[in-house]
């Protein structure tokens, strides 16, 4: 019993160091410490369990990436997915696209809950797209898509594809880069007209994606009782014109 409270006061310890980057967090102690605590302790537990390195946020500002329209890597949880995109919606016709990928962690969900034919995680940091090289090399997940692939570039000079039927977002950009990229993706829908969803983890720009004109709300999930934007998820079709 000593051996797990210490190894709690020390995830603890670890994840109040990370508190300046956590945006939903609006006050330290009591409930909002336990919780980030639980939440650290699930990310270790899960990278232990699969390989895999996802659990640690990743300011840009290390990478001298810094920008303020860009976004810290902050891994969603591993259940995010899931939750909002019923695997019955997925066939091996359909395209995962994960801009921000980070260290991986969704594009590997994607890839070992669902039957996607392709599976293709876009992050701006060489140094966070070869940790999720590392992390599909290494991982003990069984993949179920027809192919993973990490991809280093900048999400304004990145080509959609034109295959591209799920896009995921948590939260990577914002501002003129958020538009920019939804502007991308309406672009690709429009050269080759297709279903194309959105699962938006923290939809700050929910406002912008909608104010497009090109897209309807389909559902919201939230962890918890709160009605804020942070660990919520939401689902969007996109129309075609």
């Amino acid at each position: 019993m000593a051996l797990v409270a210490g190894a709690a006061a020390a995830v603890g310890f670890a994840w109040e160091a990370q508190l300046p980057l956590g945006e939903d967090v609006l006050h330290v102690g009591g409930p909002v410490v336990l919780r980030g605590l639980r939440q650290k302790l699930a990310r270790l537990v899960y990278d232990g369990r699969y390989g895999v390195n996802t659990a640690d946020f990743a300011d840009l500002s290390e990478f001298g990436l810094d920008h303020p329209e860009r976004v810290y890597y902050s891994p969603a949880h591993w259940g995010t997915l899931r939750r909002a995109l019923p695997v019955s919606d997925v066939s091996e016709h359909d395209v995962f696209l994960d801009l921000g990928a980070g260290k991986g962690r969704m594009a590997l969900e994607a890839a070992s809950r669902y039957p996607f034919g392709r599976v293709i995680g876009v992050e701006l940091s060489p140094e966070l797209t070869e940790i999720a090289r590392s992390n599909l090399a290494g991982t003990r997940l069984r993949l179920r898509a027809g192919g993973v692939e990490f991809v280093h570039s900048d999400v304004l000079e990145y080509d959609i594809p034109d295959d591209v039927s799920v896009v995921f977002l948590n939260n990577p950009f914002r501002g003129r880069i958020f538009a920019a990229a939804v502007d991308r993706l309406i672009a690709s829908a429009d050269r080759s007209p297709r279903p194309v969803t959105v699962v938006y983890f923290n939809p700050v720009e929910d406002a912008c994606l909608l104010g497009t004109g090109r897209f309807r709300h389909v559902r919201t999930v939230r962890r918890g009782t709160g009605d804020g934007v942070f660990g919520t998820t939401r689902v969007y079709a996109l129309r075609q014109p």
